[in-house]
């Protein structure tokens, strides 16, 4: 599924403009998996930006309405996308629920919060998708709980994983290259620097 690229690019502009997207190719991040990266994302801080939110929000809607049909609630993945899952179910007047990475070891040891009823059709929200894992989990809790997935919509991937890998139609509201090349025609980053980003992500296929 692609996002009309004007569209794209706008995001690629907002996640840029309020630094949810920081780009360090001299100088790389560590992940909270000890992976080395030239690039960091944290879409939380979108939610602070009410013209851009919403605006995120709204293609999300756009691509949900246009490419799915017989919808029955949106899944946030925990924590990243609870809210901006909530905001999408509000909007398109869905129910929400939201999927752990695992279930708790205390109360009720949920790893699905909300009421899912059995049969359903789900589509779920991740702020982000790196390796695929964290959306592989929710896929197999909610068709373990004898419902469906029928897509997946992401903000931003770094486009390092495999779509057959989650085995369902996947969409993303902007990716990496996309970002790049958003980048470097904003001079926030040189073609040296665009090589360095370049060669990681390619070295991470």
């Amino acid at each position: 599924m692609i996002l009309n690229i004007k569209d794209s690019e706008k995001v690629a502009k907002i996640l840029l403009k309020i630094n949810a997207v920081k780009l360090q190719p001299s100088n790389f991040f560590t992940w909270s998996s000890g992976k080395k990266s030239p690039i960091y994302c944290d879409n939380r801080l979108i939610l602070s930006h009410v013209h851009e939110r919403e605006f995120i929000v709204k293609l999300f809607c756009n691509q949900i309405i246009n490419n799915f049909k017989s919808i029955d609630y949106i899944a946030g993945v925990a924590t990243g996308a609870i809210a901006h899952g909530m905001l999408i179910a509000s909007k398109l007047n869905l129910p929400f629920i939201y999927v752990r990475d695992s279930a708790k070891s205390h109360g009720r040891q949920n790893q699905i919060e909300g009421n899912l009823k059995k049969g359903s059709n789900v589509i779920v929200i991740e702020d982000l998708i790196s390796t695929g894992k964290s959306s592989l989990k929710a896929i197999e809790a909610i068709e373990q709980s004898e419902s469906k997935v029928i897509g997946l919509g992401s903000i931003f991937t770094y486009e390092i994983f495999n779509k057959d890998y989650l085995n369902v139609p996947c969409f993303s509201l902007c990716n990496y290259s996309t970002l790049i090349n958003v980048a470097i025609d904003n001079n926030l980053i040189n073609e040296d620097e665009k090589n360095i980003l370049s060669n990681w992500q390619n070295s991470n296929h």
